[in-house]
Formats: C-alpha cells, structure tokens, sequence
C-alpha cells in the first residue's frame, strides 16, 4: 500500500506498541507500553518558541516509527488530567481500599483502590522503567504519595499517608516455560512496515488517520498522529498523539470527545530522561511500623481462580453489536432476564452520586431502562437485565437496544 496521510485504525494503532513489548501485568509502563491503551496517556509542556520545524513524514512512516521504537529505559515527571464528567471518586475509592474479599483484610496500598483516583481531576507522577521487569509510578499528593514498584517478580505497593504496604508476587511463566506475551507475540506481524500496513488495512471505512503537524513534549520535538472516527455515533471526537521525532516514543495522548469541550484525557510529560534508571530506583523495604498486607500469588492460587471462575458462572460473556467506534457491548446481567437497574439503596453510599448524576430513564421498543452517561462511555441498563455499553451516544445504545429485540 502507498503510504498516505489519510487512513484507518485506532484499534491496531492501539496494540501497535503493546504488541512489541512486553508489558508488566501489574504496572504499565505508561510511555514504554505506549500511551494508546485507553484511558491514561502522558501531558506536554509546550515551548513558548513555537511548533518545530521537522522533515514531512506520512501517516504510515509515523506508524512505522512507533512500531520501531526500542525505547525499553526512561523516567520522568507526567501530568494527567481526566474529565469523564463524574464526581470526584476520592470517597469511593477510600471505600474500596477498606474493602478486602473474603478472609481479606484490605489495604489502603491495594493499587486496585489507588489508581482508581486516576479516572477524574488532575495529578502529577513521576515515573522510571528499565524493560519489562522493572517499572515504578509514584502519585504525587500534597503531602504525600503512592507508590507501585514492579521489580523483577515481586510488586509493591506504598501509601505513605496511612503507612501501608500490599505486597504481591508473580506467578511463574507456563509449563512449557513461555509466557503468555510470547505466546502472542508469534502471532504478530514481523517488522514495523507490515504492523503499519495492518493498522491501515483494518482502518478503512472506519477511520482517518493523519500526520496534524509537530509540537514541543517536555522540550523534545515531536510528530502528531490525528486520528478521527468516520462513523457516526461515537462519542470519541479524535486521539491525538504526539510521538518523539528522535526515538518513536508516544509522549502526549489527548482525547477529545465528539460533543466538544475540553478533553476526556490530557495526559503526557513534562520531563523525561531516556538515560537508565538506577537500580536502587525500583528497589523497595517496608517502612518501620508499616502495616504489610501480602497477597495471593498472582495466577499461582488454584483456589482463588476457581472461586473467581465460580462467580462469573452466571455472567454471560459480551457479544458485539456493529463494529469499529461504534461497537457495542451487549451483556447478560447476572440473574438475566429479570434482573433490574440498580437503585439507590442496593450500592454503597459512595456510589449513589453516581446513580442521581447519571442515571436517565429512556423507553423504546425494546421495552424500559436507565442510561448511565460519561463524556465518553454510556451505558444502558434495560429493566429485563440486559447491559448495551460503548463509546457511543445514548441514542445509539437506544437503537441497538431496540434491533436486538
């Protein structure tokens, strides 16, 4: 295929980066596995001098660059700032670090209730990677801050305001010896121009991807990747990511939303170092007096996942309704056809906020429902216990709602 400024799929775009590197299963590292994966990406620090002047490159040589990007060590400061229209998810997110499974304790360090902040307002963090084992993001407070340290097959998590630590171990790799990101990788076009053709081939019809310019990201020159839905419906206005001229290293991603306004996700550096971390950066010892919560072994507990397994025994998996930026989700609640939309009183006090702010009742002739509504994601809860959930307009929930009946 010629290469052109015009083109194609944000989903291949996506896993581009990711396919190439393999990625910590606790602790993304947020420029090295690339920006794309979704929700959080890196916020730039835009010279006053202006945009740089750089040779004219295409959309698919753009491509073609982040897929042969090595770039395996770095660190520095990210500044992200998330707008999905919610309320503020401190309160919520303070209940789901008290909040262990059975026979669990809890801990305010689980990064499961840490990270969760992330999905509104704005934070600062610092962060460092040296390949695929060892990574460290560091959430900057006022008075204090959390770390998740990923280092060989051991993570850590550190919240300094209470003085906990939640500790995990990794399981080992499969019994053939292979890791599961291997095992994919096999499957994965071989070199940087086939991955950019896949990613335009997939596109057609469904997205346009252009080359908007250049930018300064914390004082590094950088290419932009405008990438745009041609299909109606989608909440998602455009993706735009800003890759380093030198290395092919995404270090901005905005997204905007199609109703306009300021931007779902701005998040990028500041700072950056592409030099090797120290050693002692990834290095971790529990605080005197810290409270230390250990973990199951991850994957490694036979007992855990069977119970994890037992319990999605009733949730029917999602089937996709349409395709590219307009797929839709469609899911079997637990309970099926009966089931009903949550109200207040059936979720924790933390999350009423959420059922009174996003919660609208619609009718069609699929019958009743509520439709939960983000800036960017929607869902649609009928009252016979089906779920339709996507980037798209509540309308387009309504209508597949209405087709699928």
């Amino acid at each position: 295929m010629a290469p052109n400024d015009s083109a194609h799929s944000t989903e291949a775009a996506d896993g581009l980066a990711a396919g190439r590197r393999k990625a910590s299963r606790y602790l993304v590292p947020l420029a090295v596995a690339g920006v794309a994966a979704g929700t959080i990406g890196l916020v730039p620090a835009l010279a006053a001098s202006g945009d740089p002047d750089l040779p004219k490159i295409t959309a698919q040589q753009l491509i073609e660059k982040i897929a042969a990007s090595d770039t395996e060590q770095l660190s520095g400061t990210v500044k992200i700032t998330t707008d999905l229209g919610l309320p503020a998810l401190d309160g919520l997110a303070g209940s789901l670090a008290g909040a262990g499974g059975e026979g669990a304790e809890g801990s305010f360090a689980d990064p499961q209730a840490q990270l969760t902040e992330l999905a509104s307002g704005t934070h600062t963090l610092r962060i460092a990677a040296d390949g695929p084992d060892r990574q460290k993001i560091s959430i900057l407070r006022d008075s204090a801050e959390y770390s998740l340290i990923h280092n060989g097959d051991e993570m850590w998590g550190y919240d300094s305001a209470s003085n906990e630590v939640f500790h995990a171990e990794e399981a080992g790799k499969g019994e053939d010896g292979s890791g599961s990101a291997e095992k994919r990788g096999e499957d994965l076009p071989a070199t940087p121009k086939e991955l950019a053709d896949e990613v335009l081939k997939a596109s057609e019809g469904t997205t346009s991807i252009t080359v908007g310019g250049t930018a300064k990201v914390a004082g590094r020159d950088a290419y932009k990747l405008v990438v745009k839905p041609e299909q109606k419906g989608s909440t998602v206005g455009s993706v735009t990511i800003a890759v380093d001229a030198e290395t092919g290293t995404p270090l901005k991603f905005t997204l905007t939303p199609s109703s306009g306004g300021k931007a779902v996700v701005d998040a990028g550096f500041t700072k950056v170092d592409f030099s090797r971390p120290a050693a002692s950066t990834f290095d971790f010892t529990p605080p005197k007096g810290a409270k230390v919560t250990e973990a199951d072994r991850l994957e490694g507990d036979k007992h855990a996942r069977e119970e994890f397994e037992g319990g999605l025994a009733d949730f029917a998996g999602p089937d996709v309704i349409g395709e590219g930026w307009t797929s839709i989700a469609r899911i079997e609640a637990p309970g099926g056809a009966g089931a009903e939309a949550p109200e207040k009183g059936d979720v924790p006090a933390e999350a009423e906020q959420f059922l009174d702010a996003f919660g609208d009742k619609v009718t069609g002739t699929f019958g009743e429902g509520t439709v939960f509504s983000t800036r960017l994601v929607n869902a649609l809860m009928t009252d016979d216990g089906t779920v339709y959930v996507g980037a798209v307009t509540k309308d387009a929930l309504v209508e597949a709602a209405n087709q699928d009946k």
